[in-house]
């Protein structure tokens, strides 16, 4: 047990937090969180106690949502039981841990083995214990949950009572069975089942030592102590939920349970371990000369690892994953937008998972759409496990005055977030089963949504107003340039997909469009739209406005608030920022990141440097899309800028909304400002493309994708502008580097000198002008 319950050597591969602050700890229970995508736990200190006033501890199960009664009729995901409590007593006091003790205390997230450990040092008056803990939410068998813990006597003697304990085995669920090692319990009103099976054991000096039960969940070990004497302590948890009232999701559990005692803690740990290093091949970002950059990808990688279930369809991730309770657990925009990319590239399972997701919550999207007036799909802003819209339709703002939410109604560029998804996985996995079964409907009926909802007016074009964009400072505007130009792509990309399957897979095109009434006056009303539809685009400078009318709005100088410490919305009010062109994230920018190529030549770099300039950033997704359309124009220091600013959102105790989670999305954006931005990754038709502009402080930049059942191996070196690129498996292929096709083949590394593009060239001097 010693070995693993020592951390990974290398420091880039480990989180580390010494010694114990109480004001600081909701938020460290954010960052140190382990989960597998199902089964998620915060980092709450077992032993420590006196610090549970800050939040409670928590276990998280993915879909485990319900509403809180009548008076509150928004679901949200129902905490488990907390399986991890942990009490010891000498002679008969427990031990505590404060702020101000001079004691260790050390906690230490090891993302290479997806494991938390601590190591705190007791001394009391009569004897000094050294404790080290280990837990894991394993990644190869889901339903398991680890913990084990070692206390060693220092010196010392003294009557030792060692009490484990779940706690909270009734906070917001139904009891309906409690047993000594085994809880089944209901959800209120969404009826699902939820059951915890548990079995545990210690060992004094190598000796099994004999439990008196005390209770429902708990249990009790004593002993006399004496110096040199060691104690290891182990419980697993296994975690099942049932979504039918008819099936007991206490069967299942106790299986896993058994699997796993059968195992072994070392048996279970070696299994875990294997898939933590399978999963880091396949995802890791190597990054040569910042450690800091090093440090904040890794911590990204870590928690889009964990985030994510491939083998359950029927959930997607939270807007903050499983490590918090922000949002009640919410699915936004956020994962098609800012997670699909790395689940693509890194983990095609997973990202089918979560689109299967959108597939399975179609009818609730359809639903949206029919009670507001429209036909197709209109997807819930908020979702849970129904794809039903969740968006409160109130909230008490920072003023302390009630506020009406909007975003339930108006935010509706969600759907075609969805369908750009869906496009992006089919681009990068070629996986033609998931267009035909799922992808092509999705695309369907969201492109039937916006051919409905854009209305043909005076002017010939069609018109969607009352809306709004990814900013939310504005509502009720008409052409939100996001939303419209978003909105025909994902009507252009539908009429593909229905030549596509008319071609390739008639028998699916047949049983889809008779299924959906489909026929080609429709599809010709979608085209007529499509080429009609506002965008908010001056012809002659390529410039858009993000809706109509925002140029002539109030134009503020946000450098004069530079030292704020709120949002915008706070400083201005709401209603002359409603007034005023400060945008709260990324919107034009936005579509910048998504789809370049609306923006011909030079215009790119205009749109950016105007809007820039206007945005607040009071959403944590905003500084990574900017950081990822930075780093595509070449200004690679200014979107390095972005990228620092995006990883102290959870890495550094700047941000106060991490108690309630990290931001995964903001991750993301991490890994897409790495991988999409500085070394330029980007799907080009029927090919992948290439072309890398690292920070002038990155040294190289190493990292693996995977792309049509082939797997890559890219290394970039910027000293000598050199590229070094491995097919390890698959077919064949053609890589654009810079524009030149390069052909790849199994087991041959190619290297090739890659020229900075004039683009390049110019906006890395614009870069620095602005810098300096």
């Amino acid at each position: 047990m010693e070995k693993v319950l020592k951390p990974t050597a290398d420091t880039a591969w480990v989180l580390d937090e010494k010694n114990y602050d109480p004001l600081r700890e909701s938020s460290s229970e954010s960052r140190f969180a382990i989960s597998n995508g199902f089964l998620g736990v915060r980092g709450t200190r077992e032993i420590t106690r006196c610090a549970r006033w800050v939040i409670p501890p928590r276990t998280y199960v993915a879909g485990l949502f319900d509403s809180p009664g009548p008076e509150q009729p928004i679901p949200g995901l129902v905490p488990a039981a907390d399986w991890l409590q942990v009490d010891i007593l000498l002679r008969g006091q427990p031990l505590t841990h404060h702020a101000g003790h001079p004691s260790l205390h050390r906690m230490t997230l090891d993302m290479k083995r997806g494991v938390l450990l601590t190591e705190c040092h007791f001394k009391a008056p009569s004897v000094s214990l050294n404790l080290r803990t280990l837990r894991l939410a394993s990644l190869s068998a889901r339903a398991l949950g680890l913990q084990l813990i070692k206390l060693e006597v220092e010196d010392g003697e003294a009557e030792i009572t060692l009490e484990a304990s779940f706690e909270g085995l009734s906070l917001g669920l139904v009891s309906q069975r409690l047993e000594q090692d085994l809880g089944v319990w209901r959800t209120s009103h969404s009826n699902k089942g939820l059951a915890m099976a548990a079995a545990c054991w210690l060992q004094l000096d190598g000796r099994e030592l004999a439990a008196t039960a005390l209770g429902q969940f708990k249990w009790s070990w004593s002993w006399t102590s004496r110096p040199g004497q060691v104690a290891l302590f182990e419980r697993l948890v296994a975690v099942t939920r049932s979504d039918s009232a008819g099936l007991d999701p206490g069967v299942d559990a106790v299986h896993e349970r058994g699997v796993a005692s059968n195992k072994g803690w070392r048996g279970v740990m070696s299994a875990h371990e294997a898939a933590w290093a399978h999963r880091w091949q396949c995802s890791d970002v190597e990054v040569d000369g910042d450690p800091a950059a090093q440090s904040a990808l890794r911590f990204a990688i870590y928690h889009m690892n964990s985030a994510a279930n491939p083998d359950d369809e029927h959930v997607s991730i939270g807007a903050r994953a499983l490590t918090g309770d922000d949002y009640r657990g919410h699915v936004f925009w956020d994962t098609e937008i800012f997670l699909l990319p790395f689940y693509c590239f890194t983990w095609p399972e997973a990202a089918r998972a979560l689109l299967m997701y959108r597939f399975r919550t179609l009818a609730g999207a359809r639903a949206k759409a029919a009670g507001m007036g429209w036909r197709g799909a209109l997807y819930a802003w908020e979702s849970t496990d129904s794809g039903v819209e969740e968006t409160p339709e109130e909230a008490i703002g920072p003023d302390r005055k009630i506020v009406n939410i909007l975003c339930g109604k108006q935010e509706q560029h969600i759907s075609a977030d969805v369908a750009y998804a869906v496009w992006q996985y089919w681009l990068a996995t070629s996986d033609d089963v998931f267009l035909c079964e799922a992808g092509a409907q999705i695309l369907f009926e969201t492109a039937r949504f916006w051919s409905s909802r854009a209305k043909l007016e005076a002017d010939g074009r069609h018109h969607i107003r009352g809306v709004i964009g990814p900013d939310e400072y504005h509502e009720h505007i008409d052409d939100n340039a996001f939303t419209n130009v978003m909105a025909r792509w994902n009507i252009r990309r539908a009429l593909e997909a229905a030549a596509l399957l008319r071609e390739r897979w008639p028998e699916h095109w047949v049983r889809i469009s008779g299924d959906l009434k489909l026929d080609d006056d429709e599809l010709q009303q979608w085209s007529n739209v499509a080429d009609t539809m506002a965008t908010g685009v001056n012809a002659k400078t390529g410039m858009f406005e993000q809706f109509t009318g925002f140029f002539d709005l109030e134009d503020i100088n946000l450098a004069t608030y530079a030292g704020r410490s709120v949002p915008m919305d706070v400083v201005l009010g709401r209603e002359r920022i409603a007034q005023s062109q400060v945008i709260k994230q990324a919107d034009v920018v936005a579509l910048l990141g998504l789809l370049p190529e609306e923006f011909i030549g030079k215009t790119g770099a205009n749109n950016f440097s105007y809007y820039e300039p206007r945005c607040s950033h009071g959403s944590s997704l905003s500084r990574a899309m900017h950081g990822l359309v930075a780093a595509r124009l070449g200004y690679a220091e200014k979107a390095l800028n972005y990228f620092r600013q995006s990883a102290a959102i959870d890495l550094a105790d700047t941000h106060v909304a991490i108690a309630g989670g990290v931001h995964i999305a903001a991750l993301g954006g991490l890994w897409m400002t790495a991988v999409f931005g500085f070394a330029g990754v980007a799907l080009e038709g029927d090919n992948i493309r290439l072309e890398p502009q690292l920070p002038a402080g990155w040294v190289g930049l190493g990292f693996r994708i995977q792309w049509r059942k082939r797997r890559l191996k890219i290394k970039i070196e910027q000293a000598h502008s050199l590229v070094e690129v491995t097919l390890e498996s698959g077919a064949p292929m053609t890589l654009l580097i810079s524009g030149e096709g390069q052909q790849l083949s199994v087991g041959k590394t190619v290297r090739i000198v890659f020229k900075a593009t004039q683009k390049s060239k110019v906006n890395k001097l614009l870069s620095a002008s602005s810098a300096a």
